[in-house]
């Protein structure tokens, strides 16, 4: 079993105003836990300013600011050139955004991070939209599922932000998911301790955005990864690692069924959907295989 060293402390208010079943609270209650409180945050206006809070209220027992959408990897920057010049190397600088304030407007300045190689700790927490401004279509939504701006279905299919990263030769980088709390928790030590910059990719399930009951956030976490819509692995040092490999993966529909998102969707539009991404999956696990890397199967 897994042990946390700082979740005793409560780094996060026992009531927030997050939605009933959001994934996110969860992230940022486990991610709290292994960071610890020597952590300073920059969070941008999304779902996650309800943990920085409105004025003199926070859910968070720990320093941070919250930025425009735009930089958080650049305010995360001047903070780790701050911290190393006063001989501080010891606190982290961790940046916790949306897919539209990572894969969007914010990814210039992540890139830019990455390729100076800033050492600093960035999570995407990905619901695949722009949930708190009205559920508009980022470029992390998947293809097919319907937002306010592609209310017949997305066209194009999701940005890959890890081979984004992995482009840039950073330390580490990995996706996680809250189907799998400890594997999660490694992942953010690991993010924690690399020796530059480091990226996190968790998939983060909305009842609000993806209209779905709120019981189901767990349920549709671990589905996602079953049927291949949701990959786990992590790129450590140039080396990449499958996570979780299903033997067998399990029929799309107890994924997408589920989810208010593709009910537009036709039996041969969820037909053609569900051999693509069961084509992708092999194809992409199979591109990480060659590398000669150990798959762990499970």
């Amino acid at each position: 079993m897994y042990e946390i060293k700082h979740q005793s402390r409560g780094l996060v208010s026992h009531g927030t105003t997050a939605c009933a079943g959001c994934g996110l609270e969860l992230i940022m209650r486990k991610v709290m836990d292994v960071v610890g409180e020597d952590t300073i945050i920059v969070i941008p206006p999304g779902c996650s300013a309800l943990f920085s809070g409105f004025g003199k209220e926070t859910n968070l027992k720990i320093a941070g600011v919250q930025m425009n959408l735009e930089n958080t990897a650049a305010c995360c920057s001047g903070i780790r050139a701050a911290l190393d010049a006063q001989g501080n190397t010891h606190t982290t600088v961790l940046g916790f955004a949306g897919d539209g304030g990572t894969l969007d407007i914010g990814l210039q300045a992540l890139s830019g991070a990455f390729e100076r190689g800033d050492r600093i700790m960035y999570i995407c927490y990905d619901n695949e939209a722009y949930m708190n401004t009205g559920i508009q279509g980022s470029s992390a939504t998947p293809y097919g599922a319907s937002t306010t701006t592609t209310p017949g279905g997305k066209r194009q299919p999701k940005k890959d932000l890890m081979m984004i990263a992995m482009a840039h030769h950073i330390p580490y980088a990995a996706t996680a998911s809250l189907q799998n709390l400890n594997d999660l928790k490694k992942k953010i030590e690991k993010a924690k301790n690399a020796q530059g910059p480091s990226l996190l990719h968790i998939h983060t399930p909305c009842p609000t955005g993806w209209r779905f009951h709120s019981s189901l956030s767990i349920e549709l976490a671990r589905a996602a990864v079953r049927t291949g819509s949701w990959i786990l692995y992590e790129y450590e040092n140039g080396k990449i690692t499958i996570n979780s490999k299903p033997k067998e993966l399990q029929p799309l529909e107890t994924y997408i069924g589920k989810q208010g998102r593709f009910r537009h969707l036709s039996q041969e539009q969820r037909d053609a959907m569900e051999k693509e991404i069961k084509e992708n999956f092999y194809a992409y696990t199979s591109m990480l295989e060659r590398m000669n890397v150990p798959v762990e199967t499970v």
